[in-house]
């Protein structure tokens, strides 16, 4: 039970930690309410999914490519800073009231969670990396059904979080005033920003 905790703790502390895909995530959130900032998060879990089965088959030395880890940084790059850019030019329509969410569909925010995720390079490198290392330490010592509860862990931990993230963000925007609603959103489309750039510039150095 201890060794089922440690992992779950392990998705949390994973989750937890403000990357680009959380930022997006506290921004849907604070835009169009809990469920679309929850479908979101549900998109990138999906990934999430995906890149352990990668990692678990052994084709995580693909990934380590060059190649690949640089069209990975660029797309990345695109779509952080087209988010980031984009959230900025629409400050000026968020409002209290704001039907936001009708015209938003959560097939939508689900698709945005799941490549969002999906070319997040930061996602890669945790599942190459810690989730690789899992994989190795166990190796010889640990069954199929063991190694899924595990996983199936970690998911949890990354879910659990996900979703309080989800509410609290809902929550706030409730709670927030017009200007600091749009004071958040700027703050956030910054950041999303800032993490573009620094894909690029990860995506520069892989080239030159």
């Amino acid at each position: 039970m201890n060794s089922i905790l440690t992992y779950v703790f392990l998705g949390i502390s994973m989750a937890a930690t403000i990357g680009p895909v959380k930022t997006v995530l506290i921004n849907t959130g604070l835009k169009n309410g809990f469920f679309h900032a929850w479908f979101f998060s549900l998109g990138a879990i999906v990934t999430d999914v995906i890149y352990m089965f990668v990692v678990y088959f052994g084709i995580g030395q693909f990934i380590e490519s060059e190649l690949l880890k640089t069209i990975l940084w660029s797309f990345g790059c695109f779509v952080l800073l087209y988010t980031g850019i984009e959230n900025l030019l629409s400050l000026h329509k968020i409002e209290m009231d704001s039907n936001t969410k009708k015209r938003t569909r959560l097939r939508q925010s689900i698709m945005s969670g799941f490549f969002m995720s999906l070319l997040n390079p930061l996602t890669i490198l945790f599942w190459l990396g810690i989730y690789g290392s899992i994989l190795a330490k166990n190796a010889g010592s640990t069954t199929i059904y063991q190694i899924i509860i595990l996983s199936i862990a970690i998911l949890v931990g990354i879910i659990l979080v996900d979703f309080l993230m989800s509410f609290f963000s809902s929550v706030a925007r409730k709670l927030l005033s017009t200007r600091l609603l749009k004071i958040v959103s700027f703050i956030s489309a910054i950041l999303m920003i800032v993490f573009g750039l620094y894909f690029g510039k990860m995506a520069f150095q892989m080239l030159f």
